[in-house]
């Protein structure tokens, strides 16, 4: 293969993998719309439902443990591809529960299912990165908060006009026609030389590794708590109907997608950690005046700021694990993202019991305030600065 066709591979393989993101966010998104209509279908408390998300959570880190593995030995491309095309089942299967213990088992192999596809297309987001010697993991991540939006605006509307099943049913319709298109042109791993023998998955000894994954667990906590809380926050504390409930988490990835096409060029100028510092400051104040605003517009106006706030958070803690020095990038991805997922598994579990005892706006306080607290310790994420070959 030519340096042109190769580069021509890899471009085609950025809009593959793109497409892997926005399938993911569009799932997230989608399952973030059913959460009030489910809560009802259980027949549970908030305390109680935030249990039962544990189990996303858990699944979650189980399968990004075993895609750290398996992409050791088979790389990114068929990891990400194999879970996600599993993926395309998990909402219906959810949906279809009606009790507690029933919902728990289909959220693990939810959870399963989108967190092992999460952690494989950020490896093989990181992949096309280094071929193309520029950053695109903002952009890319862009997509996932495009298909968070898609789903989250349609999913409440969807869900009023024909059911919580019919609505499972056409999003894994969705996600298997963008899967299809994608499949063929996602890019495939580079093969390692035949003296490093046989891949395989071993934790690295560099404690800075361990930070960037705490620090990338505290970044998710805005939009888990958004796609688990943001339209019951909307209809208990502002009574909005399910319709414009919805648009609490849809108004929150939009503002993300629309920062994340620009975030590659923004980390290009001003660099990671200013850009980070930067953004835990939206994110922040974002999500303090929407848990405070009495107002319907000025909370889904507050919302979308912390979006644009997020928007660059778990992207620049997600390249800077992917390009931690001495180490492979599955590697660091793994790590990372594992790490990342014991937030999603923790948050539900915390912000249920104090959604339970106190209402939902001491959670998005406290979320605010850890986001503050990241940029204190974000001068390690400099590894995210993408340097030309």
């Amino acid at each position: 293969m030519t340096d042109g066709d190769a580069l021509n591979a890899a471009r085609r393989g950025r809009w593959a993998v793109a497409a892997l993101f926005f399938v993911n966010g569009f799932a997230i998104g989608s399952w973030a719309a059913q959460v009030p209509s489910y809560i009802r279908q259980l027949g549970v408390t908030e305390a109680t439902f935030g249990l039962i998300v544990l189990c996303l959570g858990a699944g979650g880190i189980v399968a990004m443990s075993c895609a750290g593995f398996l992409m050791s030995r088979l790389g990114s491309r068929p990891v990400a591809l194999s879970f996600g095309a599993a993926a395309v089942f998990t909402l219906p299967l959810a949906v279809s529960m009606t009790n507690p213990a029933a919902g728990a088992v289909a959220l693990v192999v939810m959870g399963a299912m989108l967190g092992g596809m999460d952690v494989a297309m950020n490896a093989n987001a990181v992949t096309v990165e280094r071929r193309l010697r520029r950053p695109v993991m903002s952009s890319t991540h862009g997509f996932w908060s495009l298909g968070g939006a898609s789903g989250g605006a349609a999913g409440g509307f969807a869900i009023e006009m024909l059911g919580p099943m019919a609505h499972a049913l056409l999003v894994g319709a969705v996600m298997a026609a963008v899967l299809a298109a994608a499949w063929p042109r996602v890019a495939g791993d580079d093969r390692p030389a035949p003296a490093q023998g046989p891949r395989r998955f071993v934790l690295p000894a560099a404690p800075t590794i361990y930070l960037i994954g705490l620090i990338g667990m505290i970044c998710i906590l805005p939009e888990a708590m958004m796609r688990l809380w943001g339209a019951l926050f909307m209809q208990q504390q502002l009574h909005a109907d399910l319709g414009v409930a919805g648009l609490a988490f849809a108004l929150f990835a939009g503002a993300m997608a629309v920062t994340r096409f620009g975030g590659d060029g923004v980390r290009r100028r001003y660099g990671a950690v200013a850009t980070m510092r930067g953004s835990c400051l939206l994110a922040g104040a974002g999500l303090i005046v929407a848990a405070v605003s009495p107002h319907i517009a000025i909370t889904l106006l507050s919302f979308a700021v912390a979006g644009i706030g997020t928007a660059n958070l778990t992207p620049i803690a997600f390249s800077a694990g992917g390009n931690h020095e001495g180490m492979a990038s599955s590697t660091g991805m793994a790590v990372v993202g594992t790490l990342t997922y014991v937030g999603v598994l923790l948050a539900p579990c915390a912000s249920g019991l104090i959604a339970e005892a106190y209402g939902l706006t001491p959670v998005f306080v406290a979320t605010a305030g850890l986001v503050l607290l990241v940029g204190v310790f974000s001068s390690v994420l400099s590894r995210a600065d993408f340097k030309r070959a």
